[in-house]
């Protein structure tokens, strides 16, 4: 796989499969720490770093990997983290933290700050896209995340929903944005892994869904616009805006009882 691709329709790995009482006590600072030997030359802090993810994937991740980078021995990095299941588990959280810009989610309303949500998770996943290998069903709960959702839930709380489904919304907009961050980058792999761009690949279709559409098997694909495969139309807002349509309806109702 070159530099750049991100593989992610290859096996995910997995957040919380490792020691969780272990990555939970990295992640809260809550873990003992060593009284003898010699004084610790990394920190935590430079070991978790992300760039190597985000340039080739989450499977170019290994404990060796990481010491080379860093310029010292593998078993030297146990004494900070047991293994890659735990370092996953500090990566995922570093990404998810919030800005500290108090105003990133917009100053307006519930529909505002979910609309500002979902675009700045599609720009989490686009830098990095190693995210969308990983499985989170189950993911160790730090800082970062926890004051992301806060943060969220605060936002949206006005929306008047029961608890259960304030939560739902968030994962109804993560949903519906991974999937559009998942099919923007497969369609970037695609054109790395074969030379060909987006607009050469259907070009060379032409011909031969041409020919299908003079068939007349096809009326209604043959009747559309010339313009409704253009790459000018942002199928992303279209859908962020039938969503957050879909929720006033439902804040409307709820308000009226």
């Amino acid at each position: 796989m070159t530099s750049g691709t991100q593989g992610t329709n290859s096996s995910a790995e997995t957040s919380g499969s490792g020691d969780i009482r272990r990555s939970a006590e990295l992640l809260w600072g809550t873990g003992a720490r060593p009284s003898r030997g010699p004084k610790p030359a990394l920190s935590l802090d430079r070991i978790v770093e992300v760039e190597v993810a985000d340039a080739e994937g989450i499977g170019a991740v290994s404990m060796r990997r990481l010491a080379t980078d860093l310029g010292t021995g593998t078993m030297s990095l146990y004494r900070y983290v047991p293994g890659k299941a735990e370092l996953l588990d500090l990566m995922l959280d570093r990404v998810q933290t919030p800005h500290e810009d108090p105003v990133a989610l917009g100053d307006g309303t519930w529909r505002d700050a979910v609309a500002t949500m979902a675009r700045e998770t599609l720009a989490l996943y686009q830098r990095h896209p190693w995210l969308l290998q990983v499985n989170q069903a189950r993911p160790v709960i730090g800082p970062g995340a926890l004051a992301s959702m806060e943060k969220m839930l605060a936002r949206i709380k006005p929306m008047g929903l029961t608890d259960p489904e304030l939560l739902s919304v968030l994962i109804m907009v993560d949903g519906y944005v991974s999937g559009v961050a998942r099919t923007r980058v497969y369609e970037q792999e695609a054109e790395t892994s074969t030379g060909m761009t987006d607009a050469a690949f259907w070009e060379a279709q032409r011909p031969s869904l041409e020919a299908a559409m003079a068939t007349g098997a096809y009326p209604v694909m043959a009747s559309l616009s010339e313009d409704t495969f253009a790459p000018g139309f942002d199928h992303f807002e279209f859908g962020l805006q039938r969503i957050l349509d879909g929720l006033d309806v439902l804040v409307a109702a709820r308000a009226k009882r």
